[in-house]
């Protein structure tokens, strides 16, 4: 199936939201749509809804009863759904930074998006996350430079450097974006 339209994305974000708001089911936009949400580049890959650990079973539920098609993939930290339209809905509840926590999902700015009042994902919650997804397999840097190039002054980089500076790709792109200009360098 190709992928959808970003308008597409857009429909299947709002009824996935009303989903989980009508099944009592905690969530967080999160990556692309959570940094388009905040003046970022458009986004035509998915929906990220980030639930806790607890409540993953129950919004999949939630989902399926509302007749979309539903996938429970092998890696053990998403559940995937898809919109009529095609828009793919990944539920996240395992992440690469961690497991969802209340926490994560209390301190989450409420945000109108598209008319939705709901929580966003901070951008350098957005930022750790991808940084931390990055990996030997897909060593990919061109939607994180994308983000910081059109964020860097609403990101806290520093926030950012510390919680992601076990990774080396994230080493890797701190080293990247200070030479390109994007973000300033840490003093020595």
């Amino acid at each position: 199936m190709p992928e959808a339209t970003f308008e597409e994305l857009i429909e299947a974000m709002k009824a996935g939201a009303g989903i989980l708001q009508e099944s009592g089911i905690p969530f967080i936009l999160g990556g692309g749509l959570a940094a388009w949400a905040r003046g970022g580049p458009k986004t035509e890959h998915d929906v990220d809804f980030l639930i806790k650990l607890e409540d993953a079973d129950a919004a999949l539920d939630a989902f399926e009863r509302a007749g979309w098609k539903t996938d429970r993939p092998p890696e053990g930290w998403l559940y995937k759904a898809w919109h009529e339209n095609g828009g793919l809905i990944d539920l996240i509840f395992n992440p690469s930074g961690g497991p969802i926590t209340e926490e994560i999902v209390e301190r989450a700015p409420l945000l109108e998006v598209m008319a939705l009042r709901i929580p966003v994902f901070s951008l350098e919650e957005v930022m750790t996350s991808k940084l931390l997804a990055i990996t030997e397999q897909e060593p990919e840097f061109g939607s994180v430079l994308e983000l910081a190039r059109a964020l860097r002054e609403q990101i806290d980089w520093q926030n950012v450097r510390q919680r992601t500076e076990a990774s080396p790709f994230a080493r890797a792109f701190f080293t990247l974006v200070e030479g390109l200009g994007i973000v300033e360098p840490v003093a020595a």
